[in-house]
């Protein structure tokens, strides 16, 4: 299975059996329901599509609401697509988190809290001009040259300059589950995950 949907609860800590604090994140995992079912034939590829998430009825669209009837369930605040999966699923089947084993490790995708526009000193670590000696009064968090003059006249794309900071999509890797609660849909995983309290992940074997 490649994975499910949740919501980021908050961070905490717990003892290993060897005494050690561990640092970790519990997410509300699931119940993910299976909205469609895609194959080489009628689609071009095989993949399934999961919803989760209660979506309020004036939030969702008469297009939507068709599409889930199908599976037979409510409007969904999230749909995903999944297409590394070895597991024959049917349409509006049930997936929860007792999909995954503690011990396991587990890649979190989410979107990264938005800090707003920065500059370089910020969003790439710059060390700025630095020195505040011989006239320069504002010069400690300046970008400094950004290229040469008459040759190529221009500053080259990608150019590493202040701007937007965050907001954007994150994966973090190989993140250790530490215990599965089947009952509340909690998972708790080793270390941080990226995003706010209560925003969307998706987590994939």
């Amino acid at each position: 299975m490649p994975g499910l949907i949740g919501k980021k609860v908050g961070m905490t800590s717990i003892f290993s059996p060897e005494g050690k604090n561990l640092p970790c994140t519990v997410l509300e995992v699931g119940p993910c329901v299976v909205t469609q079912v895609k194959t080489e034939d009628v689609d071009g590829y095989n993949a399934i599509q999961l919803g989760w998430g209660e979506a309020k009825d004036k939030n969702t669209s008469k297009a939507l609401k068709g599409h889930v009837q199908k599976a037979g369930t409510s409007a969904k605040r999230k749909l995903v697509e999944f297409t590394d999966f070895e597991e024959e699923l049917q349409l509006g089947q049930v997936l929860t988190v007792d999909l995954f084993e503690e011990g396991g490790f587990v890649d979190v995708v989410g979107t990264s809290k938005g800090k707003g526009f920065q500059g370089v000193v910020k969003r790439h670590g710059f060390a700025g001009v630095g020195q505040a000696t011989h006239g320069q009064h504002n010069r400690l968090r300046a970008p400094g040259s950004i290229g040469a003059g008459s040759d190529p006249s221009r500053v080259f794309k990608g150019m590493r300059m202040a701007g937007r900071m965050g907001g954007k999509r994150a994966k973090v890797q190989n993140l250790q589950v530490l215990k599965v609660d089947a009952e509340k849909n909690l998972l708790v995983v080793k270390g941080s995950v990226p995003g706010a309290k209560n925003s969307t992940v998706i987590i994939e074997k």
